[in-house]
């Protein structure tokens, strides 16, 4: 998906709380993967911050 595909649903504004959100998310979900290769136990923490992350992504983009 090109970076042109991105765009803010009409009404949305990018604040820093749904900016942080989505960064911890995709930080969360690097441990998470890492996690997951070594053992086969998900941390529900992890999975819940990502899919916080993932409803702030859902909630401010069209794509």
């Amino acid at each position: 998906m090109s970076e042109e595909n991105w765009q803010l649903k009409d009404g949305a504004e990018l604040n820093i709380e749904d900016v942080a959100k989505i960064a911890c998310a995709l930080k969360s979900l690097s441990a998470y993967t890492m996690l997951a290769c070594a053992e086969e136990e998900s941390p529900e923490e992890l999975e819940s911050i990502v899919d916080e992350g993932l409803d702030a992504i859902n909630n401010l983009f069209d794509v």
